[in-house]
């Protein structure tokens, strides 16, 4: 008797069905109500206008157990909400120079005002500024650098 193997039973490693269950969640299409119930049950991931990881834990899990219609469209787009977060929280601070410890708290008090207390703040050293800052928050970023300013006036002649 002949045994052929078929390629389909080959195993995988839990790794890279990982890789591949993030990829498929990646790229699929959402529909309007699975957008609409990840924006949801994202809401209740919040503690006092806060992300909170442990509510969002709590929530994928019940979500996973109770497989609802579009459950890995709604998991997609948690992920994508999650991520989108995460990066609103990253912020980037370039100077020309080492700032004092001084400026840096003006910089964390004035950005804290503005997006929250619960930032991760990283500051670089970029000597192409030639002076001032340029502060990127997430999608944000406010060019005050003397390099920047040339740009803005370069591109307006």
């Amino acid at each position: 008797m002949r045994t052929t193997r078929n390629a389909s039973t080959k195993t995988h490693s839990p790794k890279s069905k990982r890789k591949t269950l993030s990829f498929l969640l990646h790229c699929m299409k959402i529909s309007k109500t699975a957008a609409a119930a990840a924006r949801r049950l994202f809401g209740l991931c919040e503690t006092d206008g806060r992300f909170d990881e442990t509510k969002l834990k709590s929530v994928v899990t019940r979500l996973i157990e109770a497989k609802p219609r579009d459950f890995k469209a709604i998991l997609a787009a948690i992920q994508r909400l999650t991520r989108l977060e995460i990066e609103r929280r990253q912020v980037t601070v370039e100077s020309a120079v080492e700032m004092d410890s001084a400026t840096q708290d003006r910089v964390v008090s004035g950005l804290a005002k503005q997006y929250g207390p619960d930032l991760v703040i990283q500051y670089l050293i970029t000597p192409t500024l030639l002076g001032g800052l340029r502060i990127r928050v997430g999608n944000d970023v406010f060019d005050g650098s003397v390099k920047g300013r040339l740009e803005r006036l370069a591109n307006a002649f």
